[in-house]
């Protein structure tokens, strides 16, 4: 791949104004395709991307989670994370409950209907991860994630 790729793709006359700002709108034009590609992929299913989001992070706590801490494990920030569970809810894929100790906690759980559909899943994505990340070394693999986490070092802790 030749460096300026970006560039020639978005038809860019001058230059980047620093390697920064290259870097960071690689970072999103391959994070929009992506995320163009893993929609299509649940749309076929019924799903939105947060949702597959939110069953895979039940199935892999298995037990009932309280809302917020489900909110907080979330690839993208969900600013209405109630409304994404009671879309949920009506398509019997999460079952809420109360705390009874604490009034405002609202538990969710998986259903067996979901557990269902995730197994459906489970091997399209992980077809797809193959597709889009397949032809990058398992070095290179390593290395593109050791630089995106050192990217996100300076962040601040809140998600907003």
């Amino acid at each position: 791949m030749k460096s300026g790729q970006l560039q020639s793709e978005l038809k860019k006359k001058r230059p980047f104004d620093s390697p920064e700002q290259e870097a960071l709108l690689n970072i999103l034009r391959t994070n929009d395709q992506f995320q163009n590609r893993f929609g299509r992929l649940f749309r076929a299913y019924g799903l939105t991307s947060s949702q597959y989001n939110v069953l895979r992070i039940l199935r892999g706590e298995g037990k009932p989670m309280p809302c917020l801490d489900v909110a907080e494990r979330m690839i993208q920030v969900v600013p209405a994370i109630t409304g994404l569970i009671d879309r949920l809810e009506r398509q019997e894929l999460v079952s809420r409950q109360r705390c009874s100790e604490d009034r405002r906690v609202v538990y969710i759980e998986i259903t067996t209907k979901a557990l269902n559909l995730l197994k459906k899943l489970d091997q399209p994505v992980m077809d797809l991860h193959k597709r889009l990340m397949g032809h990058l070394t398992r070095t290179e693999l390593k290395e593109l994630s050791r630089l995106l986490e050192k990217s996100r070092t300076n962040l601040p802790e809140t998600r907003d």
